[in-house]
């Protein structure tokens, strides 16, 4: 049975001329149609993350369609019992993801190979291909690629630097990228082909589709994948190898349940079991747990 709402996820690189009065006017679109979400907009394009009812998403789809910079655009769509955000957000950013590079990478110029789930499953078996997660990492202590490696970086902009001290010297080999959905690979790519890397691709449509492909289905994803909504996290493995393989914050228990902490001026998002929700007042910290607007000890008062 079809649920009655829908989760949007998409990106487009594109030229936007003026995109502070673009920004205002879509956000006054996106409130006259009702939808709820996280919208990104600059001069190089657009990146969004938004709920709505089937009418709103396909309204909303047809817009961007119809938009000669968004031309070929692409919505990975789920489906869902509710929204997935409480309100809308549109906003201005310098750019749609940032590498903070002194010269920016424009993916429309130079980005690396598109493999397409198959094609990404099939590269994976070469043992001496490099597969490197571009995200950050708290999102891929949930879940990730089978031997992939795993950057240790708090924010998509440290990835250069641990490119120049991890993989300086392996320009020569085979390397694969991937990330949630797309975006950030886009540029990733298209930085390490300017480093001098040789042999770069990336994993169409990233993990959302990959999870989706009906062929492949999710196979060598280990665990959930992050998402930037209320879910949270989503399944991938669609497969019998599915396994959770992320561990409790606190006892070590395998576990793939993200929570953030109940601290509001800290939020750490950690892996935490139900048993130790409760016994640590979903507090990352001593000092989180005494905190006077503790959310969790608020909620248990209610």
């Amino acid at each position: 049975m079809t649920k009655p709402y829908r989760v949007l996820l998409y990106y487009k690189y594109a030229k936007i001329e003026d995109p502070e009065t673009y920004t205002q006017e879509h956000l006054e679109f996106c409130k006259q149609l009702g939808v709820k979400g996280r919208i990104l907009v600059s001069s190089e394009g657009i990146n969004g993350t938004l709920s709505g009812t089937i009418e709103q998403t396909d309204r909303y789809m047809d817009e961007l369609k119809n938009d000669p910079r968004f031309e070929g655009i692409e919505f990975k769509i789920d489906e869902a019992d509710d929204h997935a955000f409480k309100k809308i957000f549109v906003r201005h950013k310098e750019e749609i993801v940032s590498l903070k590079l002194e010269e920016d990478i424009d993916p429309n110029e130079v980005t690396g190979k598109h493999l397409e789930p198959k094609e990404f499953f099939e590269a994976m078996q070469d043992d001496d291909v490099i597969i490197i997660d571009a995200r950050n990492d708290y999102e891929h202590q949930i879940g990730h690629f089978r031997n992939a490696l795993l950057p240790n970086i708090k924010a998509f902009r440290d990835l250069p630097k641990w490119i120049q001290e991890n993989l300086a010297d392996k320009k020569d080999k085979k390397i694969l990228t991937y990330c949630t959905g797309g975006i950030r690979c886009e540029k990733f790519s298209g930085y390490l082909i300017k480093e001098g890397f040789k042999d770069v691709s990336q994993l169409h449509g990233g993990i959302v589709e990959y999870g989706k492909d009906p062929e492949v289905q999710g196979k060598y994803y280990d665990g959930k994948c992050y998402v930037f909504d209320g879910r949270i996290a989503v399944p991938v493995n669609r497969t019998e190898e599915d396994r959770v393989i992320g561990q409790c914050y606190y006892c070590g228990k395998t576990e793939d349940r993200l929570v953030n902490c109940a601290n509001p001026e800290c939020n750490k998002q950690h892996i935490c079991c139900e048993d130790c929700e409760k016994k640590y007042e979903r507090s990352c910290s001593k000092e989180c747990r005494e905190h006077p607007r503790n959310r969790y000890r608020m909620e248990q008062h209610a």
